[in-house]
């Protein structure tokens, strides 16, 4: 994605605040009694705490092998943040309301330059008010267009972005459970800048796909269990550029995953193994064209009978349609998310989420949003959510896609 560049910087939040500790005053007490106090009293403020804020919904357990993409360790179960409280106009919840059903919300690409610079401190709110919709499904998950670097040389190309490794920080307390950063900025910074792209995602803690320090790495799914049920998460991209040519992953070398490759297919088949839901993000099609074009069709077919329950993804700056193949959810273009440059092609965007119950998806929601000045997208009401939402269903006639499943 990208066509247009900015200087990317950095900002960060004030650390919480820590209430003093009470003095007893009954006399002093044995430095063992004083310890036991002491915790007895900060389990009191912790629960005084929750009752004030509400407890937190119940969120996913990061735990896959596709997080550290530097590393190749597996990750210790890590509690996601909870989520903020919903919006004063909200979509429909995506919180599951029947037993064995998992949602999943998808949004567009997002970085941090321009206008969008110093968002990327901002926490919680990086998203803004419709990031609480991809909070509310059991998995958030956005394309982050960015290197993860402040250092490198810029690769020999038009555009370049880049943002500090705060960002996926604010990411993950904005409820964004997994990234995927198989796209044609993630090498924008050379060599230097993928290192520290890697080194940061091992540190920061938030699940990114598609990009890793050899291909089994690039290509490894991400997984986590709902409620029993185990999900898988690929990335890949299918934009011919400098970074598919110069950066795809291979035997011993870093970089993305390309969906040009047998691999990625290969990749669909092991994980429909270890998996009931299994979820392809790419980054696809033609910037500025609605409908998608033939390596899409192609490369949706060709995971769908791989045994993909979802293909989505994003690049053309554009809502493109989406629907059923088959049995297999399809969604060729959510559109620029967080984005620094106004009408880049489209204001339009949002946040698509899919149901799935067992394996297959038999639902979908898309909330339409619009970017404001500010890059940042705001939930869509009355007639520019029509709008939006009668765009969608003009652009899925294009896409061949029906809005029900139909294998």
């Amino acid at each position: 994605m990208g066509r247009h560049a900015a200087p990317a910087g950095s900002a960060g939040g004030l650390p919480p605040g820590r209430a003093a500790p009470r003095r007893l005053t009954h006399g002093p007490l044995p430095r063992r009694w004083l310890v036991v106090a002491g915790a007895a009293a900060g389990a009191a403020l912790l629960v005084a705490a929750l009752v004030a804020v509400g407890l937190p919904r119940y969120r996913t357990t990061v735990h896959g092998t596709g997080v550290l993409a530097d590393s190749g360790r597996t990750d210790a179960p890590v509690a996601a943040p909870p989520s903020p409280p919903p919006p004063a106009q909200s979509a429909p919840s995506a919180t599951p309301s029947v037993p064995g059903e998992v949602t999943m919300a998808f949004a567009g690409d997002v970085h941090f330059a321009g206008r969008t610079t110093s968002r990327a401190g901002f926490g919680a709110e990086v998203l803004g008010p419709i990031g609480r919709t991809l909070a509310a499904a059991d998995v958030g998950m956005v394309n982050l267009e960015s290197a993860i670097t402040e250092r490198g040389t810029e690769e020999p190309k038009q555009f370049h972005f880049r943002a500090p490794a705060v960002a996926l920080d604010s990411l993950r307390r904005s409820g964004v459970d997994v990234a995927t950063m198989a796209n044609n900025h993630a090498v924008d910074y050379g060599p230097v800048g993928l290192s520290d792209t890697l080194a940061a995602i091992g540190e920061h803690r938030l699940p990114v796909v598609g990009v890793g320090a050899d291909a089994a790495r690039a290509y490894a799914p991400w997984y986590t269990t709902v409620r029993g049920t185990r999900v898988a998460v690929i990335g890949a991209s299918q934009i011919h550029d400098r970074t598919m040519a110069a950066w795809t992953a291979s035997t011993a070398g870093p970089g993305i995953a390309s969906a040009t490759s047998d691999r990625l297919a290969a990749s669909v088949r092991a994980a429909r193994q270890q998996a009931t839901i299994v979820v392809v993000y790419l980054h696809w099609g033609t910037e500025g064209r609605e409908c998608p074009n033939a390596e899409q069709r192609a490369v949706a077919q060709r995971l769908a009978d791989a045994g993909a329950d979802a293909v989505v993804g994003t690049h053309a700056h554009l809502l493109l349609g989406g629907g059923w193949l088959g049995s297999t959810y399809v969604d060729y273009g959510l559109g620029n998310f967080l984005w620094w440059l106004d009408n880049a092609y489209s204001n339009d965007t949002g946040v698509l989420t899919l149901t799935f119950r067992d394996r297959h998806a038999v639902r979908s929601v898309f909330t339409p949003a619009e970017i404001d000045g500010r890059g940042v997208p705001l939930p869509a009401t009355g007639a520019q959510a029509r709008r939006i939402l009668g765009k969608l269903d003009r652009v899925r006639g294009c896409a061949d896609l029906s809005a029900r499943p139909t294998g």
